[in-house]
């Protein structure tokens, strides 16, 4: 199994980017009846997406993250957090959607990948990427053929190994064919001659020009009239532009759950009696690490970090003598000095970690740790010993030094090694990476440190005050079992009402609670003026130390807002074009013949300002900001004329062109070639972008994650 060994520790990162992870959170069970009508409900219920009108299923989502989870193990990444387990569901996710798109596209195009291609791909003389980086020789950084024919023979009698290199095999003609894909898009991007020359003169042409801007503020709302009819003109042209995403609000009150003083008495006499045995025991770090609800750190401290309550009792150096109880941070503490030293502040050490694996065992890396330290004394340069053996590549490579540190940065028994020994001193250290031999250069002076060991309990609620919390909540909600109810009683009782407005299905934070996925989860399936229930129908839900009642008072689904939701930003838009209507107007009312921009600014008390250096391709004009229509306007206009009315952002402009300038610019096919280029590398994406824009894909991952 050594290659196999090999292959995980080169594999692991690998695997994080193209794999998925999920904890199974719901299971099939008697949603299944006999029916059809009961089968339909059932699979409605476990939907969690649809991809190009396909829907998929939850069950079919796990069995892949399942697989997967399967394959991140044995890449020896066993353990995750949240947050990790967040970004690989999400990649998962976009991986299914990236297949069922692509692969519809694949079956048309005729595209695929032939047995000969991953033969050449994988033992050919340009392996793909994954094989090389799954098969370079850590110690040397070269490509090792002779590792990867290893492996592929074991796969034909590991059948461990054989699912692990599926898995990349999979992954390697995957990219083949997206490859193939994404040329055949690419290639099929061409730019004309006339299409450089138009872009060319995009930016050939530079002006300045004056302008004047009669904002849209200066006239009053309601000289412009919005009738029902415009309104709902505007939004049949419009619609899609009234696109939303699913998104709640909720009202909650909380229930803490507190410790009583039954509790904190509980926990003070169980601190008590654990005092008297803590005094006597005679292994106190193996008392507190079986005891406390903390284990025992291990490192010594100058009375400078000593916390502030304990110092006066450390100063005595009892060590018989036991400080506390006393709280501190929500727990009952005890404190006993365990020892006392003279140490150094920092230490400068250098060092070898010989790391077991799967070849060398422990005591073959003790044997080979009294083999170098014979040499080291013998004369050897420990440089170039830890040079040619160290595992931690880090420091091997300038002879295995640390450099100086402090107290408490390395790892216990490193630590004491360094802190207990003497310059010059060689000590070996056993770590959980492996064997450390230990050479320290040098040594800050001397100061007092001391031990300190510490039984510790948290002050938490018991049973019985859990219980009151739920009963209290339970009554709450069983009694005002309407929005109005509940409104009522909160105002009645005192209670701190928490809002939380635009929810989004996948987010994770509410106010006041930590970790409340579960119940935003249920807020989705919760009608308007409802109280959110779980699945099992309780309207009660445990978050953290907390029981919490709440109603959805909002409820917006994806899809296109109804015109009523958006009526007040279609009036805003109308009143803005109405406004232009009567500012353009007045403008032309004031353009006559011979008429300069000053005359019509005197007419109509505004004020001339300047721009320059403005083209097709420019983002912002001088003093108004961004005002793309009033760009496109100056772009094109004739030099001592004067153009308008443009309407803008901001209000609508009248110009003249002062001065307009034409550059050679780039070279034609210089210009086409680069254009041809850049018009390539977005079609790759861009194509992509566009069929996942036709797939209407929809994510419900929020019901179940």
């Amino acid at each position: 199994m050594s290659t196999l060994q090999f292959l995980r520790e080169k594999a692991g990162v690998l695997v994080a980017g193209v794999i998925g992870l999920s904890l199974l959170l719901f299971v099939v069970s008697d949603f299944f009846g006999n029916g059809r009508g009961q089968r339909m409900k059932a699979k409605k219920y476990y939907e969690i997406g649809e991809i190009g009108g396909e829907m998929i299923l939850y069950q079919d989502y796990d069995l892949r993250l399942q697989n997967l989870l399967e394959i991140y193990k044995l890449s020896g990444r066993s353990n995750i957090d949240e947050a990790t387990t967040e970004t690989i569901r999400e990649q998962t996710w976009q991986q299914i959607v990236r297949e069922k798109i692509l692969d519809t596209q694949y079956k048309k195009l005729g595209i695929g990948v032939s047995t000969e291609e991953v033969d050449e791909l994988v033992l050919g003389n340009n392996p793909h990427q994954i094989v090389q980086q799954l098969f370079t020789d850590q110690q040397t950084g070269a490509f090792n053929k002779s590792f990867l024919v290893n492996f592929l023979k074991q796969t034909e009698v590991d059948e461990t190994a054989k699912k692990y290199w599926l898995f990349f095999e999979n992954e390697i003609v995957n990219d083949r064919m997206n490859t193939k894909y994404n040329n055949l898009v690419s290639k099929g991007l061409y730019v004309t001659s006339k299409q450089a020359e138009f872009d060319k003169n995009l930016a050939g042409t530079t002006v300045d020009f004056s302008y004047i801007l009669k904002n849209y503020a200066s006239l009053s709302d309601s000289s412009v009239t919005i009738s029902e009819n415009d309104i709902q003109s505007y939004y049949s042209k419009h619609k899609e532009s009234y696109k939303r995403t699913a998104i709640r609000d909720i009202e909650y009150v909380t229930f803490d759950v507190v410790p009583s003083e039954d509790d904190i008495k509980q926990t003070e006499q169980w601190i008590n009696k654990t005092k008297e045995e803590f005094a006597t025991a005679t292994d106190p770090v193996q008392f507190i690490n079986l005891t406390a609800d903390s284990r025992h750190v291990g490192f010594f401290t100058p009375l400078s970090v000593v916390p502030e309550n304990l110092k006066d009792y450390v100063k005595k150096e009892d060590l018989a003598d036991i400080f506390g109880p006393y709280i501190e941070d929500g727990s009952y503490k005890v404190a006993r000095l365990l020892a006392v030293a003279d140490r150094p502040d920092s230490v400068h050490v250098r060092h070898i970690l010989l790391t077991p694996n799967q070849t060398r065992s422990l005591e073959v890396v003790k044997r080979q740790a009294d083999s170098l330290i014979k040499l080291i004394k013998s004369g050897t340069p420990f440089e170039a010993l830890a040079l040619a053996n160290s595992d931690d590549q880090g420091s091997a490579q300038i002879g295995g030094d640390l450099g100086w540190f402090p107290e408490g940065r390395m790892v216990v028994p490193f630590n004491n090694a360094c802190f207990s020994g003497k310059k010059g001193e060689i000590k070996t250290a056993e770590t959980t990476f492996g064997i450390h031999i230990i050479e320290i250069l040098a040594q800050s002076k001397d100061s007092r440190k001391y031990s300190i060991g510490f039984i510790d309990r948290k002050i938490i609620p018991g049973s019985v005050t859990n219980q009151k919390a739920y009963s209290e909540a339970s009554q709450f909600a069983g009694t005002n079992d309407t929005y109005e109810k509940f409104t009522k009683s909160i105002a009645e009782k005192g209670l701190n009402k928490r809002v939380a407005n635009d929810i989004a299905p996948q987010q994770k934070t509410l106010p006041g609670l930590d970790n409340p996925r579960s119940l935003i989860i249920s807020l989705f399936q919760t009608e308007k003026g409802k109280i959110v229930l779980d699945n099992s129908q309780q309207a009660v839900f445990e978050v953290g130390d907390k029981y919490v009642v709440a109603y959805c008072t909002k409820v917006q689904e994806d899809g296109i807002a109804t015109v009523k939701d958006v009526e007040n930003d279609i009036r805003f838009i109308l009143i803005k074009d109405k406004k232009a209507d009567i500012i353009s107007a007045e403008y032309n009312k004031n353009n006559g013949t011979g008429k300069t921009i000053d005359d019509i600014a005197r007419t109509m008390g505004l004020t001339v300002q300047e721009a320059t250096q403005i083209n097709f391709r420019s983002y912002t004009v001088q003093g108004v900001g961004t005002e793309p229509a009033l760009i496109a306007a100056a772009s094109v206009a004739k030099q001592g004329t004067v153009t308008g009315p443009v309407k803008g952002t901001n209000g609508v402009y009248m110009l003249a062109a002062n001065t307009v300038t034409t550059s050679q610019g780039e070279d034609l096919k210089l210009l086409q070639d680069r254009l041809k280029v850049t018009f390539q590398m977005r079609g790759n994406y861009e194509a992509y972008e566009a069929l996942r824009k036709g797939a209407n894909i929809i994510d419900k991952r929020y019901k179940f994650y």
